[in-house]
């Protein structure tokens, strides 16, 4: 995962992620990857739960 961290407490999913960050571009160009999760994960604890993330602004 890029810029993303995670953790549960209880029943709730609490996600970070550090808005001053970039990665470049993404692969078609039109935005700025700030972060990603590449892909679906587990939930840290909940294996059978999973998120796809993306967090990104216009370029």
């Amino acid at each position: 995962m890029k810029n993303v961290e995670m953790s549960v407490e209880g029943n709730t999913l609490t996600i970070k992620v550090d808005l001053s960050k970039e990665f470049g571009p993404s692969t078609s160009g039109k935005t700025i990857i700030i972060a990603s999760s590449e892909g679906n994960q587990s939930i840290p604890g909940k294996e059978a739960v999973k998120i796809g993330l993306n967090v990104y602004r216009k370029k």
